[in-house]
């Protein structure tokens, strides 16, 4: 069976403001893993758009494609495409699983949440001839899955490609986030067993990992015994954490014993009536400094989260989110515009009370404004977030950042971590069509192993 699987493009990354950095960091893993599941007889390739031009002109029996809201409409043109040529369309993940009626006109068949239980059963009545229209998942473990298929992935064309996931999902209930959606009708945490992720690791080249896990701490259980088994591995890391996470006695330094050197960290908003508004009671209540500090103080990078446009937000918001976070020494920053995906208890809350703009998906990619503001106007929500942008990246606010820290190494790599991931976009732009992103890995790596050094107190 000739299979093929395609990652679309998302709309901002052939947009006028496209970083070609953002979209070539890490490979489309979650096909690569379904692919595991393939015979080894089958023919599969698997095309990311991000990175390559796909070739249309290919006359596979079976296409696969994975679907996010901000790349649904060219996932469905694709669909469209192959099915007219009489080519069997399956259509998959978040978007799909959120608006299953939508995307059901476009394919064959759809798959509803994680693949681990629907996709080996599709797999069996494709092959009989008897392929139901809808999947849904029900039965949620990460125990015996196959190996995935890592031979399949072009590592030449990304930064990172040795990202990797030990688990799925988030133990936590925000109401913007899409996962309740995508895990609805079972478990929406769970975790490989141990063994099988530190297999998985040791299948790595290099020493660069990347953990794309939703919240890799949020067992604390499993993430001890993950980091006790990596301890002496060699191996340098970054992933995503929370404020409670850091804070957690042990847990982190654990975690900084076996490689971690830079945490994605969800702040989003420093209103405490935001937060509780959006339900992310896993932040009420901490102390962002001291998670901060002490993410510092273990060598550990932070790139900090926020959001703006929440019912608490006016127009300070920008400048005194931006001020703050520089005062911290936070070593980069990602900034987005709240949106309300659809099925999100924010999207039904939104829609309820009549403030939802349109359902062009193309512009539900946090950067534009989607919805009405409770204190600001569209047009100055979207200001204040390239402003945000613009401020915090600034070769000013970038040295004063860098010197929040005691030493003169950190000062240094701080400077070199964020000036590397956002002032350098003409060599990024060069490196990237040359196909040679992976060539830059020694020199991230030579970064991250400058910090995990402890300061003297």
């Amino acid at each position: 069976m000739r299979v093929k699987m395609i990652l679309p493009a998302l709309t901002e990354a052939i947009s006028p403001y496209f970083r070609p950095i953002k979209y070539s960091l890490f490979p489309p893993l979650g096909l690569a893993t379904l692919a595991g599941y393939l015979d080894e007889d089958d023919q599969v390739t698997i095309q990311d758009e991000h990175v390559e031009k796909l070739d249309l002109y290919d006359n596979p029996d079976l296409v696969v494609i994975q679907v996010y809201i901000t790349s649904a409409y060219r996932a469905y043109e694709l669909a469209d495409h192959y099915r007219a040529k009489g080519i069997y369309v399956a259509l998959g993940g978040l978007h799909v699983t959120s608006l299953p009626d939508e995307a059901a006109q476009h394919a064959d068949s759809i798959f509803l949440g994680p693949g681990e239980d629907i996709w080996p059963a599709f797999l069996s009545d494709y092959r009989q001839g008897r392929a139901a229209k809808v999947y849904t998942s029900k039965v949620r473990t990460l125990v015996g899955i196959p190996k995935i298929r890592r031979d399949l992935i072009k590592r030449n064309l990304y930064l990172v490609p040795n990202s990797i996931v030990v688990s799925r999902g988030c133990p936590h209930v925000c109401d913007f986030c899409y996962k309740e959606a995508f895990f609805k009708g079972g478990k929406s945490f769970y975790t490989q067993q141990v063994d099988d992720a530190l297999a998985e690791i040791n299948r790595l080249p290099g020493r660069h990992l990347y953990f794309l896990d939703d919240h890799l701490f949020g067992n604390p259980r499993f993430a001890e015994a993950l980091f006790d088994g990596m301890k002496g591995m060699g191996r340098l890391w970054q992933a995503a954490g929370t404020v409670q996470a850091a804070l957690r006695p042990g847990l982190l330094e654990k975690a900084v014993e076996s490689g971690l050197r830079s945490l994605f960290v969800g702040f989003e908003t420093l209103s405490t009536s935001n937060l509780q508004e959006q339900h992310k009671y896993q932040n009420l209540n901490r102390d962002y400094c001291a998670a901060i500090q002490r993410l510092h103080d273990q060598g550990v990078m932070v790139n900090g989260s926020f959001v703006f446009g929440m019912d608490d937000d006016d127009e300070t918001v920008f400048d005194r989110t931006v001020e703050w976070a520089i005062k911290q020494g936070i070593e980069t920053a990602t900034f987005h515009i709240l949106t309300p995906y659809p099925t999100t208890a924010l999207y039904e809350r939104m829609a309820q009370q009549g403030r939802l703009l349109h359902s062009n998906w193309d512009l539900y990619d946090t950067r534009h404004v989607v919805y009405r503001p409770a204190k600001l106007a569209p047009d100055a929500l979207e200001a204040g977030y390239w402003r945000a942008y613009r401020n915090f990246y600034r070769w000013g606010s970038i040295f004063q950042g860098a010197w929040t820290k005691a030493r003169w190494n950190d000062r240094l790599r701080h400077m070199a971590y964020a000036t590397g991931w956002k002032k350098f976009e003409p060599a990024w732009d060069m490196i990237i069509k040359a196909k040679r992103a992976s060539s830059m890995l020694p020199v991230l790596e030579t970064i991250l192993s400058s910090f995990g050094r402890r300061v003297s107190h």
